[in-house]
């Protein structure tokens, strides 16, 4: 198949494009490598994954193009030119906390180009688009394990906000125009290659240099991290299982997580939430050396709990996230002693 993937130089986005060339299709990979962070993070996974699929024996490929996807016009060239069959969008300003302070770079991302590929997909036909969404919809929810027939209404940021339009907007083009859309809310996700500004990086770099780690919630958090493999795994069989009506769907008692029609939703996440003490516990092993803990209250816009009901996941695409804390954060600590 030919593949756009949206989000390439990014986290989850470089490590689906080369699981999806190495099984042998032809991805383009799009990112306008804003500086949120560290932009040289955002070409060294460009230059890994060249790399990595160069020397795949599979017939697949991956090309990158920086591209905005608020540009329209560039949007609709793209796919007018590349003729894609499927399409996995994660591209967004991400960041619960950065929200508060650019709520503007949310809107253009989140939002105006999520239009933009929303309309690309209807105009030429796309077979799927399989777009992040995140456990942050979850909001004022309370009770846990957090399920995809839960009402999501009451976002604590900006952030989860635009994720809970995704959906919406996504259901309407579903409606409208019978095109196929999944939406997958992503539990924390943490391993190689990831965000600098998640917790993995700022812990392992606070510990390593003897700073105050600081501990939001003084330490009450728990976390359904959920590793970045597991993450692509999920994506991957997602995308190969398009989107149907639910023919046993009612507008009396509507089930927030499917519609008449091709429109899903899936939690992906390990459903064996982390204290986070456990987790810095865990980090601290792993590269051999205590921290400095500094105990701060909740931050706005945080969630003190996120915990994922995967049960629809595991029935209808046959897959449950399963690398523990602790296999995950080894991995993470040997990759990032290497890198930095």
């Amino acid at each position: 198949m030919k593949l756009l993937v949206t989000g390439a130089a990014g986290f989850i986005g470089s490590h689906v494009s080369l699981a999806l060339a190495a099984r042998g299709d032809k991805v383009i990979g799009i990112d306008n490598i804003n500086d949120y962070y560290d932009t040289s993070l955002k070409y060294a996974r460009l230059d890994w994954v060249t790399e990595a699929s160069s020397r795949s024996t599979s017939q697949g490929s991956v090309s990158f193009q920086q591209i905005d996807i608020s540009d329209q016009t560039a949007i609709d060239q793209l796919f007018t030119q590349e003729k894609f069959d499927k399409v996995i969008h994660l591209a967004a300003q991400a960041g619960v906390r950065y929200s508060l302070e650019a709520p503007r770079a949310y809107i253009d991302s989140n939002i105006v180009g999520y239009t933009n590929i929303l309309e690309a997909c209807r105009r030429n036909q796309i077979q799927h688009l399989v777009y992040a969404s995140s456990s942050s919809v979850y909001g004022a929810n309370e009770a846990t394990p957090f399920s995809v027939k839960d009402n999501v209404d009451h976002p604590l940021s900006l952030y989860a906000a635009t994720k809970k339009a995704n959906e919406l907007m996504a259901h309407t083009y579903s409606h409208l125009y019978q095109l196929p859309t999944t939406g997958l809310r992503f539990f924390t996700v943490y391993g190689p290659w990831g965000r600098p500004d998640m917790s993995p990086f700022l812990f392992a770099d606070a510990i390593l240099n003897d700073k105050p780690l600081k501990v939001f919630n003084y330490g009450n958090h728990r976390r359904d991290f959920t590793y970045i493999d597991d993450i692509v795994e999920a994506i991957v069989r997602v995308l190969d299982i398009n989107a149907t009506g639910n023919p046993d769907w009612s507008g009396i008692k509507p089930d927030p997580s499917s519609s008449r029609a091709p429109w899903k939703i899936y939690n992906v996440g390990c459903g064996s939430p982390v204290p986070l003490m456990d987790y810095i516990g865990a980090l601290e092993s792993a590269l051999g050396k205590s921290a400095q803990i500094e105990m701060l209250p909740l931050q706005p816009g945080d969630l003190p709990e996120t915990v994922a009901d995967t049960k629809e996941l595991i029935a209808e695409i046959g897959y449950k996230p399963a690398i523990s804390i602790y296999n995950g954060i080894g991995k993470f600590v040997e990759w990032y002693r290497g890198y930095y």
